[in-house]
């Protein structure tokens, strides 16, 4: 295999795997992190299977980074294949007590940040006539979950994004596709399980919201699983619009296609244990 691959976010989890996963199939693999610890640590061990690469720490609301770090790829490289937009951030709590200059830093980098790495790339491919635009949703992106409004927001808005593209760039032999797990077993969530505050109305529900959320986490598939899924998604020449790579948000939304919505809301109470 002779791709080019851009992935933002991949100096950790599902993203640094599916990296190694696809150099070891012999991709060349370019793409940035927030994390420079990461991105030396990934490079010497894309250097061991002999992969070509250029990995840059960059933080993705850095603009004119990212024109840069476009330039040199194509520089070096000649033409990008396919681009993953993996990088995201979690948002977790009660919107009536969510600090919305923090929301605004969420919905910058879920969504500017896919929209400004998947802009950087679109002039090359249309000009080729080629490429893959991939970003990562969630299962949240489909169906909202209490307790994650800015989140679910952010990637009902990365859906919308992609869906809107593809009308645009299918002309140019340009393919976009979304990948929309639910869980994946990382400190992804973890890190922003925050309880609201002693005496907030909403604190007992967000607690046991929280407590069910990590208890599945323990089931879910490991990065290494959930890249296999990816890469498999990636290296197809048209993958399908809508992917998941995880029992639950397959079901999820199957219910959410086909059940009237009083049923699916009780399904989802009762599966996340917040039955008031």
């Amino acid at each position: 295999m002779n791709q080019v691959i851009v992935i933002t976010g991949l100096a950790q989890g599902m993203g640094l795997e599916a990296a190694k996963m696809l150099a070891a199939r012999g991709a060349t693999i370019a793409g940035f992190d927030v994390d420079p610890e990461g991105i030396e640590s990934l490079k010497t061990e894309l250097d061991k299977v002999g992969a070509r690469h250029h990995l840059v720490p960059l933080d993705i609301t850095d603009r004119p980074g990212i024109l840069k770090f476009r330039d040199t790829v194509l520089k070096e490289f000649e033409r990008v294949d396919t681009v993953l937009s993996n990088v995201g951030i979690g948002f977790f709590g009660p919107f009536e007590e969510v600090v919305l200059e923090d929301a605004l830093r969420c919905l910058e980098i879920n969504v500017i940040g896919a929209a400004a790495i998947f802009q950087a790339f679109l002039p090359s491919m249309r000009e080729r006539r080629a490429g893959k635009l991939i970003a990562m949703s969630s299962l949240v992106g489909q169906v909202p979950f209490p307790f994650e409004s800015i989140y679910s927001a952010s990637k009902f808005a990365i859906e919308g994004l992609v869906l809107s593209l593809r009308y645009e760039v299918e002309p140019f032999g340009i393919h976009v596709a979304l990948i929309e797990p639910a869980q994946v077993s990382t400190a992804f969530a973890a890190k922003i399980h925050t309880l609201p505050p002693e005496g907030s109305p909403y604190r007992d529900r967000a607690r046991r919201f929280i407590e069910r959320d990590e208890e599945l986490i323990k089931s879910a598939p490991n990065p290494v699983e959930a890249a296999e899924k990816m890469v498999k998604i990636i290296l197809q020449d048209k993958p399908p619009l809508h992917n998941q790579v995880d029992f639950m948000s397959t079901f999820f939304l199957v219910l959410n296609k086909y059940l009237p919505r009083p049923i699916r809301d009780r399904i989802l109470l009762k599966h996340m244990d917040i039955q008031v």
